[in-house]
């Protein structure tokens, strides 16, 4: 693992997304499932209980993605790196709509530019190499 990359930065980031959704169930208290509004994580990052359980997930497949292989690591790596990009844009346009259903603020969007930038950059310009050739 240490070798890779996509491996590397998947459990370094699936852990963090982890710590992230149970750390938000913290602040989440009074607020729906689906809230388009949410408790503020460290202060800056608004959440619900769909966005904790969102990033629980998200760090699950990284995580394991980064356990079981470079190929695999590398693939969730730009899917949810590309998720996020997606997610980055769409989001934009859905705060202070009723399908903010994430409790999406402007702090999030940086987050989510952010980990889009180095999960697909990590996908897309490591390991170019993931299978043995026999010559």
């Amino acid at each position: 693992m240490a070798k890779s990359p996509n491996r590397l930065v998947g459990v370094v980031f699936g852990a963090v997304y982890i710590l992230v959704g149970l750390l938000g169930f913290t602040v989440t208290s009074g607020f729906g499932f689906f809230s388009t509004s949410g408790g503020m994580l460290l202060g800056i990052f608004q959440v619900n209980a769909f966005h904790n359980v969102a990033h629980l997930l998200i760090g699950a497949a990284l995580i394991v993605g980064g356990l079981v292989s470079t190929r695999a690591a590398k693939a969730v790596n730009g899917t949810v790196g590309g998720a996020y990009l997606l997610l980055g844009i769409v989001g934009l346009f859905l705060v202070g709509t009723p399908l903010n259903v994430l409790a999406l603020n402007s702090a999030d969007h940086v987050l989510h530019f952010a980990s889009a930038v180095v999960l697909l950059g990590t996908a897309l310009g490591t390991d170019k190499r993931t299978h043995t050739v026999i010559a």
